[in-house]
C-alpha cells in the first residue's frame, strides 16, 4: 500500500509499505476513505513540531472503513464507517486517573509519537474508532476530529448559554469552537485579520466581526458588550499578542482559553488577572468528545462542509501543501482522498 511519510523536514513523499496482517485482539484494520490535513501536519512538515520523529506517516484526520476486526473485537463489524480518535494513553498517570486522557504523562498522538492516518490502511484500537451512520459522506465524516477540538476548547472555557464569547482567529479551528459555541448558546465576536474569512464566519453565524487591522479591537468589543466586555475568551492563534488581547477583553470571573503552540514568552498582567479573577486554562485535542460530537453530526446540527476549500488526490500532497503555503488566506480545509 502507499502513504505519506515525512521523511525528515521538508521532504514528504508517497511510500510503499505493506499493510498490516496481525492484528491484536483488540485492534481494527481500517481501509482509509478520507482525511483532513492539519497545522499539525504543516508543523511537521516545517520541522517545528517538538514531539515527531523522523521518518514518520502524519495525518490524523482520518476516517474509513473495518477491512478486518480482532478477535475480541465486538462493537465494529467489517464495513463499518469509522472515524479515528488519534489520542493513545495509559490509564493509569495523574491526568488519565483525573479523566483527562489527551494529556497523559504517556500520550501518544497519531501522525506525531506513531504512524497516523495518512496511508491507504491503518490500524487502530476498537475504542480508538468512532462509528458513524452512511448519511455523513466520507468528507463530513472528516470534519469531526477538528470539530472535537472546538468542543474541547469550549468545554474547558465553561461556555454557557447568553454568554458573550470573543474567538480571536477564524480559521477552521476558530470556525469549529464558534460552532460549538453557537449550540451551546452563546452569543461570539469572531476577530481575525482576513476580511474573506470574517464574511464567512458571518456567513457561519457569528454574531459579530472585527478586523483588528481596520477597527478598534477593545472599541468594538466595548460597544459590543456595552463596556462590560467577553465572558469567555478564545485565543485561537496562539501568539503573545493574541493572549494579552484576550486577557485584557474579558470581563470580572471570565474565563480565558489558550489554543496555539508557541515557544514565544507572552506578558501578562498579574493586577488584571487577580482584579478579575481570571481563569486561564489551556485547551489541547480533545477529552471524551468524539460520541457527542457524532450526534451532532449525524442530527445535521452543524454545517462543517463550507470549510472545505479544496480536495486533492493523496498522491498530490505536495501540491496540497504548496498550496497552503502559497496560498494561506484562501485555504479553510483540504481533504485527501483515499481508495476512491
Amino acid at each position: 500500500m502507499r502513504a505519506i511519510q515525512v521523511i525528515e523536514k521538508g521532504d514528504v513523499r508517497i511510500i510503499e509499505t505493506e499493510i498490516p496482517q496481525d492484528l491484536r485482539d483488540d485492534e481494527v484494520l481500517v481501509r482509509t476513505k478520507a482525511a483532513g490535513i492539519c497545522g499539525s501536519d504543516m508543523h511537521i512538515y516545517h520541522g517545528t513540531n517538538p514531539f515527531v520523529k523522523y521518518p514518520r506517516i502524519i495525518g490524523h484526520e482520518a476516517v474509513g472503513e473495518v477491512a478486518k476486526i480482532g478477535k475480541a473485537v465486538t462493537t465494529l463489524r467489517i464495513g463499518d464507517r469509522v472515524v479515528l480518535e488519534p489520542i493513545e494513553s495509559c490509564g493509569t498517570c495523574y491526568a488519565c486517573r483525573n479523566g483527562r486522557p489527551n494529556i497523559c504523562e504517556k500520550l501518544l498522538v497519531r501522525g506525531v509519537m506513531k504512524d497516523g492516518g495518512f496511508q491507504e490502511y491503518f490500524t487502530a484500537y476498537e475504542d480508538k474508532l468512532h462509528k458513524f451512520p452512511d448519511t455523513l459522506d466520507w468528507d463530513e465524516a472528516v470534519l469531526l476530529e477538528p470539530f472535537t477540538i472546538g468542543a474541547q476548547a469550549c468545554f474547558r472555557g465553561g461556555v454557557l448559554e447568553g454568554d458573550l464569547v470573543l474567538i480571536i482567529g477564524a480559521g477552521p479551528t476558530g470556525l469549529a469552537v464558534l460552532e460549538n459555541a453557537k449550540r451551546l448558546g452563546a452569543i461570539c465576536i469572531l476577530s481575525d485579520i482576513n476580511d474573506n474569512r470574517l464574511a464567512f464566519a458571518r456567513e457561519f453565524g457569528a454574531d459579530h466581526v472585527i478586523n483588528p487591522q481596520t477597527q478598534d479591537l477593545r472599541k468594538e468589543v466595548e460597544r459590543i458588550s456595552g463596556g462590560k466586555l467577553c465572558n469567555v475568551t478564545v485565543d485561537a492563534v496562539g501568539s503573545p499578542q493574541t493572549l494579552q488581547d484576550c486577557i485584557e477583553l474579558t470581563s470580572v470571573a471570565a474565563r480565558v482559553v489558550c489554543m496555539g503552540f508557541t515557544n514565544t514568552l507572552a506578558q501578562v498582567s498579574l493586577q488584571k488577572v487577580t482584579q478579575k479573577e481570571l481563569s486561564i486554562v489551556g485547551s489541547r485535542l480533545q477529552t471524551h468528545q468524539f460520541p457527542r460530537c457524532v450526534e451532532a453530526f449525524v442530527a445535521r446540527k452543524p454545517d462543517l462542509t463550507r470549510l472545505i476549500t479544496h480536495r486533492f488526490d493523496f498522491t498530490e500532497i505536495q501540491a496540497a501543501f504548496d498550496l497552503i503555503e502559497g496560498r494561506p488566506l484562501e485555504v479553510g480545509k483540504i481533504v485527501l482522498h483515499f481508495n476512491r
